[in-house]
């Protein structure tokens, strides 16, 4: 089966959200929580990502995770990435009690297409402090991908997280895993990188976006994703493929906001005020554009 066929797949079964002027919504991927160790990528960035949650969070934003939420590759327990990272955990549990939280799964933690694995890891977890074990997302769906239904436009748009573009990260998730997790895993300590990783390979993410791209060509329809680690908003007329980017970028994570029926870029990063202070602030790296744009030509 082929990208395209792929992606077609997850199109045809997707559940559908509608939406309309007054949805708000944040679109975030990548975000690879992990363990706490050195080998965590999430670790220097998780001021910076609860942050930003909880703007999205007080401002009545349903938050949509893009897959590769936890790094599951790297690290076998759930429970040690819900442990380490509890208040992030926590926040996310307040989206999801007020009906604002979905869920997409990517290659690195595939196992969430498990309904076993979510019963056990993130339904509940057990808290280190109380003793035992408590709720959290207590009847969660976790999706492969989700439909997004403008208004009453025809065209829709398709979240999902994007491995679906590549036979190696799709097919053959379990072996990418297994090198990941014994080999270079150990080599990074030495300065090798993967070659085989979509987001530090060029060549890899090319060849992904264009399979993707081929898929919004051929069925005219919007598609977002993550995958490749680079965040991209097309202009209005070109295929409208877009990514949400990461939250392991080096000293800043990014994102893309649905509100007022427009589409806009962020990124979130540590500024410094004049007297020297640092605070955590908002910029639009592209955007903000009238979705409607994207769905009638």
């Amino acid at each position: 089966m082929n990208a395209v066929k792929r992606v077609d797949r997850v199109f045809q079964s997707a559940k559908t959200i509608p939406i309309d002027d007054s949805s708000k919504l944040i679109l975030m991927s990548d975000v690879h929580r992990g363990d706490g160790s050195w080998a965590d990528d999430f670790l220097r960035n998780e001021n910076l990502y609860f942050g930003a949650l909880t703007h999205y969070y007080q401002n009545n934003f349903t938050y949509i995770e893009l897959g590769d939420g936890d790094e599951l590759w790297k690290f076998k327990k759930m429970a040690d990435i819900v442990s380490v990272h509890k208040e992030t955990f926590l926040l996310l549990q307040k989206f999801y009690q007020e009906g604002r939280l979905h869920f997409i799964y990517g290659n690195h933690d595939m196992e969430k297409c498990q309904e076993k694995f979510v019963q056990k890891c993130l339904n509940r977890f057990y808290d280190v402090q109380t003793k035992e074990s408590v709720p959290l997302f207590e009847t969660i769906e976790i999706h492969e991908g989700l439909i997004l239904q403008y208004k009453d436009y025809a065209k829709k748009i398709l979240l999902i997280h994007g491995h679906q573009g590549s036979s190696l990260d799709y097919t053959f998730w379990g072996l990418r895993r297994f090198l990941v997790r014994h080999v270079w895993r150990r080599l990074e300590i030495l300065g090798f990188n993967d070659p085989t990783s979509t987001a530090k390979n060029y060549r890899k993410k090319d060849s992904i976006e264009k399979s993707l791209t081929e898929w919004v060509t051929r069925e005219n329809q919007v598609l977002i994703t993550g995958h490749t680690h680079r965040p991209m908003l097309p202009r209005v007329g070109k295929p409208p493929y877009f990514n949400s980017g990461s939250c392991v970028h080096p000293h800043s994570i990014t994102g893309l906001e649905i509100s007022e029926g427009k589409i806009t870029l962020v990124k979130w990063s540590t500024k410094t005020r004049a007297d020297g202070t640092l605070y955590i602030g908002r910029d639009i790296l592209a955007g903000p554009r009238e979705l409607k744009e994207y769905l009638t030509t």
